[in-house]
């Protein structure tokens, strides 16, 4: 008895050091959602940028960040970790320390539903909530290898963030319709974006974005705008449905599949639109066909 009762004592105290010394985080909150990790990284990023006395979030790579929230007297500390469970499902777990009264609230915590609890189950809750109603708003389907068509272009090349992608096409649709039509110019295809360089860590791209158009030696000449061949390649292919600014959850179902079946690629994403947003309408009808390259 004396044996199995220094064995209990040593437990305990083992216990007590982890909990209240070694433990990295004072709560935990885990959820499961239908969606790549890539998505959950955008949709933490744009969800942040709403909170109040929220600092710019950190993040180590694409499934770990690291966001740090203020409310009143209390600094919250909050570590995402995104793992995927199968093909179409990602877990996601929410570390969460209040840096200020740390101790406080693992002492607290095991008697109790704490003012602490409730307020992050209340900021979990929300970004669940902000996450679905942004899920419902996009369709992205996998289709498998297919290749990407040759086409000579006129574009114009442009850099920012993923999220303004978009806001660069609508600004510069408008110039490359008017200087090609204004010469009769005509056109072999839908507009397209040519990812050139793409910074996963802090979601920052290059692209063309591009017109198909017939070759010729009549093609207006315009400091804005210039010319070049585009060469089909081997890619694989996804088809996207909702607003073109998030277009790049595509990107994200692409290198998952890539990932999940060993498929090498290049990550320079070609997005190939059908539809102009200009014209408004119900976003789960624009359409966008978007293309991953495989390495030769």
């Amino acid at each position: 008895m004396k044996k199995i009762s220094t064995i209990i004592g040593f437990l305990t105290i083992g216990f007590l050091l982890w909990y209240f010394i070694i433990k990295p985080y004072d709560y935990l909150v885990t959820f499961k959602v239908k969606t790549t990790a890539g998505t959950i990284n955008q949709s933490i990023k744009l969800w942040n940028t709403s909170l109040e006395n929220s600092s710019p979030i950190q993040q180590e790579n694409l499934k770990n960040l690291t966001q740090q929230i203020i409310v009143k007297d209390s600094t919250f500390n909050y570590n995402w970790s995104i793992s995927s469970v199968n093909d179409s499902i990602s877990k996601v777990n929410v570390y969460v320390t209040d840096i200020d009264h740390s101790f406080a609230n693992k002492i607290s915590i095991p008697f109790g539903t704490t003012d602490f609890e409730k307020r992050t189950q209340n900021t979990i809750t929300d970004f669940i909530d902000k996450l679905k109603e942004h899920l419902n708003k996009i369709r992205v389907r996998v289709v498998g290898i297919d290749s990407t068509r040759t086409t000579y272009c006129a574009y114009i090349p442009m850099k920012g963030l993923q999220i303004e992608k978009a806001r660069g096409m609508m600004q510069n649709y408008s110039l490359l319709t008017s200087i090609l039509s204004a010469e009769n110019i005509e056109m072999n295809g839908t507009p397209f974006v040519e990812i050139t360089n793409w910074n996963t860590q802090n979601d920052s791209i290059a692209y063309n974005f591009c017109f198909p158009v017939i070759k010729s030696d009549s093609l207006p000449i315009d400091p804005r705008i210039q010319y070049k061949q585009y060469s089909g390649v081997k890619a694989l292919k996804a088809s996207y449905n909702g607003n073109y600014i998030t277009s790049d959850r595509a990107w994200y179902a692409l290198l998952d599949y890539a990932g999940n079946n060993d498929i090498e690629i290049v990550k320079k994403p070609l997005e190939v639109f059908y539809s102009n947003p200009n014209f408004g309408g119900d976003e789960l009808k624009w359409e966008a066909q978007i293309y991953l390259p495989i390495k030769d």
